[in-house]
């Protein structure tokens, strides 16, 4: 399998894996999954050279934000995917191990502790928002779990690609 294609499938489905946990904490813990309508609007206000924000639900909103949000959801996905290939490369692709998947999955929490959060005005690691621990702690879970499935994904497609 080209390795592009292998990356963008195995983003593409631990993405897919870690909403599928934003979804299923809802009922079990009562969190709502993320609204990537606001990382959309970040996003879109980015054009008019507005990167910091003291509130995204009080920015204005921008035509078509929700898909602009779950498009960047995605390819943020696949652009992580693409870390844990270029760090193990064609090693990783052969034998998927979880230990790369998971380091990589819990380290890419850097990119909304301190990029996104900041900008969307709730602060470096969710400092400004009611609950930080809680919102620290839901952050790496979701990240743990996109590892996970990093780690899911390359197995399946190295099953996929045996057939």
């Amino acid at each position: 399998m080209n390795t592009l294609i292998y990356i963008v499938s195995m983003g593409i489905g631990a993405t897919a894996v870690m909403d599928v946990w934003g979804i299923v904490r809802q009922p079990l813990f009562g969190i709502p999954p993320p609204n990537y309508r606001m990382v959309g609007r970040w996003i879109a206000h980015m054009s008019h050279a507005q990167f910091f924000h003291k509130s995204m639900t009080a920015a204005p909103p921008i035509r078509g934000e929700h898909v602009l949000g779950w498009l960047a959801h995605y390819l943020t996905g696949i652009a992580f995917a693409a870390i844990l290939i270029a760090i193990w490369g064609s090693t990783w692709i052969n034998n998927p191990a979880i230990g790369p998947a998971l380091a990589v999955g819990i380290g890419t929490v850097a990119a909304p502790f301190l990029l996104m959060q900041p900008g969307m005005g709730l602060g470096i690691a969710a400092s400004r928002t009611k609950d930080p621990t809680s919102a620290r702690l839901q952050s790496l879970i979701t990240h743990a779990v996109f590892g996970l499935g990093l780690y899911v994904s390359g197995r399946a497609l190295l099953l996929f690609n045996s057939i």
